[in-house]
């Protein structure tokens, strides 16, 4: 992502709260801690059971992911977490998150999700249900 949405951009949003553990020396939120609040985004979004996306004997996995780091981010607080979808491909779909504090934009990220059949350990087509879910949450360019 190289222009930063502003969260009312994002169909899905979440949050998390800042641990003073999440800290490092430097007194910021550590590095690594940015991959959990994403997390937490990504999981809420997917894994709703009322949403019923994943097919049966399937999970997601993710095959790739790319986090930029914007600014820096402080305890305490909380983070609130940007999420949409920004393509969508037979059993694949790339989100497009970010991450803000106080309304600043701190790190931008996308994930590349694969719906992965259990069994055979290789991807699995969505369902028409799950497609249309993720076509209603692509990311809006208006907001």
């Amino acid at each position: 992502m190289t222009d930063v949405p502003a969260l009312s951009a994002f169909p899905f949003k979440s949050y998390d709260k800042v641990r003073y553990a999440d800290t490092d020396r430097q007194g910021h939120i550590n590095n690594a801690n940015f991959s959990t609040f994403l997390e937490t985004g990504r999981v809420e979004f997917l894994y709703d059971g009322e949403k019923g996306l994943a097919l049966e004997n399937a999970s997601f996995v993710i095959a790739g992911l790319q986090l930029s780091f914007v600014s820096e981010a402080h305890w305490p607080g909380q983070i609130d977490i940007g999420t949409a979808v920004k393509k969508i491909g037979n059993s694949s779909v790339t989100l497009s998150q970010a991450l803000f504090q106080n309304e600043r934009c701190v790190a931008t990220a996308e994930t590349v999700i694969v719906q992965m059949d259990e069994t055979t350990r290789r991807s699995k087509p969505f369902s028409d249900h799950a497609r249309a879910f993720f076509e209603n949450a692509m990311l809006n360019s208006d907001a």
